[in-house]
């Protein structure tokens, strides 16, 4: 049996560990890692899923301006390799979409996989004329309204907005000439 539970700061050595097995050092060079890094994920939606005693899948939302409106970006999600196919992405993915909606978020951005995201009711037209601060595929770059049309005619770049890690200054990798 699993359980969906929020992160604790006990689960971050574990959580890293899982990222590094899913992703390797080169998770640290992607355009979303710039945009998360220095900020901390939005309040309740930050998530874990426990199995046995063991920290095996987590995912992630955080607050960012898509052009000029608020969202979510999601990222990164990952399930330990050994349990793929047992349905874990997806439990977690539509528990983290749930209550994002029913803390009053209007609309999730990522950049993943575009099969994968689409049975959650991501797609790539949702996100068309935004744009992010490095480099990206963007047939990778999707969106979700959780309330119709929130990402109607959102234009311009996207950019962090969640709130700093105390004691730190959030990175500004990108700076986009006006």
């Amino acid at each position: 049996m699993i359980e969906i539970r929020d992160e604790r700061a006990a689960d971050i050595a574990a959580r890293e560990h899982l990222l590094d097995a899913c992703f390797g050092e080169a998770r640290f060079t992607k355009t979303c890692e710039r945009l998360r890094e220095g900020r901390l994920p939005a309040d309740g939606l930050a998530l874990v899923v426990e199995m046995q005693d063991r920290l095996v899948a987590t995912l992630r939302l955080w607050h960012v301006e898509a052009g000029d409106r608020p969202a979510l970006m999601l990222g990164p999600i990952a399930v330990d390799p050994g349990l793929h196919g047992l349905g874990i992405g997806n439990r977690l993915m539509r528990e983290a979409l749930e209550r994002a909606a029913s803390l009053g978020h209007r609309a999730v951005i990522l950049v993943g996989d575009a099969p994968y995201y689409a049975r959650f009711g991501f797609t790539r037209e949702r996100v068309g004329r935004l744009r992010l601060p490095g480099p990206y595929a963007p047939e990778r770059f999707l969106g979700l309204d959780l309330v119709p049309g929130a990402l109607d005619g959102a234009t311009g770049m996207v950019r962090a907005t969640g709130r700093v890690v105390p004691g730190t200054l959030p990175v500004e990798a990108f700076r986009v000439a006006a």
